[in-house]
């Protein structure tokens, strides 16, 4: 079956097409009017979006279309979106994926998530660096796009489907998301993308959303990575402890990171038996994702973009009984061998000039 693909991506086996008018029509072949498809998301804004875009387009054309989630959705923002812009989400838990003809998998790929590992996808479409180990029928993977939501929106437009106040409206705010209003990773497509959604979304709809950011109870977990905060040549790195969802160690990383002296933050939390870490640094002569792949894919699940990354390991993985103490001592010796090996190899790299 065709196969396709952003440009950039090396993979020979699949199709690359000339137009989004080629990838759409492959992409809308797969479906049939019987089919009943399962849309499955790490549900964050930019996956939100996407995911009710891939629902837009195939409405009428398939018999059902779900969108389910495979993490706890708690940050505010996401909820307020849920809610404002009426996403019709469920859990994981409440679905069971054999009862789909067809999946889906939107702002992810297999690899990211062992939740997604035990379906076999007939259409995967994203914007994060390309994985290895897997396969679908439709793959458009595209690295230098800022957001998946640019991806679909371009999908919407080449459809020639006027999105409504709802659509346009999760799409520009994915696309605020994962580019950082545009500060961080973008392309130019994802400012024509936000230029041409602009005049259907709803700014007061979108200010509500983003308004909404911490928790007053949340605010402890604050105090405790301030309290826990250690700096080691310019990288900053804090362990929070226990939280009752890693979304606060999004919001932790993201304030950390404007401070000025800093090149690296890394938050690091437990959840569920879990160590999670968010990485974030400006991306001039750093690569987040590359790092975390580097110094965490081997113990768990890692990855993302040059500006921003995220690791979640196993506690057993760190420790053969799952006993193990964590702090942010423990997190920067976690890191201390990548960094050691970096400087090694620009050295090596300075040597050969």
């Amino acid at each position: 079956m065709l196969k396709t693909m952003g440009s950039g991506n090396g993979n020979s086996k699949r199709l690359r097409f000339r137009s989004n008018r080629e990838r759409l029509k492959t992409f809308l072949s797969l479906f049939r009017k019987d089919d009943r498809v399962l849309i499955l998301i790490w549900g964050d804004p930019d996956a939100l979006a996407s995911a009710l875009a891939v629902k837009r387009l195939l409405a009428q054309r398939v018999s059902q279309v779900v969108i389910a989630h495979v993490n706890e959705i708690r940050r505010i923002n996401n909820q307020l979106m849920i809610k404002l812009l009426r996403i019709p989400v469920v859990k994981r838990s409440q679905i069971d994926p054999k009862e789909f003809t067809k999946k889906v998998l939107v702002d992810a790929q297999p690899p990211h998530n062992a939740l997604f590992q035990e379906i076999q996808f007939d259409a995967v479409i994203d914007h994060h660096p390309e994985t290895e180990g897997w396969e679908a029928p439709y793959v458009d993977i595209r690295p230098h796009y800022g957001a998946t939501s640019t991806i679909l929106g371009e999908y919407l437009r080449t459809a020639g489907i006027k999105p409504s106040v709802a659509l346009a409206t999760a799409l520009i705010y994915g696309i605020k998301t994962d580019t950082d209003n545009f500060e961080k990773h973008c392309s130019l497509q994802d400012v024509i993308c936000f230029h041409h959604l602009f005049k259907h979304m709803n700014r007061h709809l979108l200010h509500k959303i983003e308004a909404a950011d911490i928790r007053r109870s949340e605010l402890k977990y604050v105090k405790l990575a301030l309290e826990n905060m250690k700096f080691r040549k310019h990288r900053l790195f804090t362990h929070v402890g226990r939280v009752p969802n890693p979304d606060i160690l999004v919001v932790i990383a993201d304030f950390l990171n404007h401070v000025q002296e800093v090149g690296w933050v890394f938050v690091s939390g437990e959840y569920r038996q879990r160590l999670v870490i968010i990485i974030r640094c400006d991306g001039y002569r750093k690569n987040a994702g590359r790092l975390a792949s580097k110094a965490f894919g081997a113990l768990g699940f890692a990855g993302g973009h040059r500006e921003k990354a995220r690791a979640e390991i196993p506690l057993k993985n760190l420790n053969g009984d799952g006993e193990v103490s964590l702090n942010t001592l423990f997190l920067i010796r976690l890191l201390k061998k990548h960094f050691r090996d970096l400087r090694e190899t620009r050295r090596a790299q300075n040597a050969s000039v």
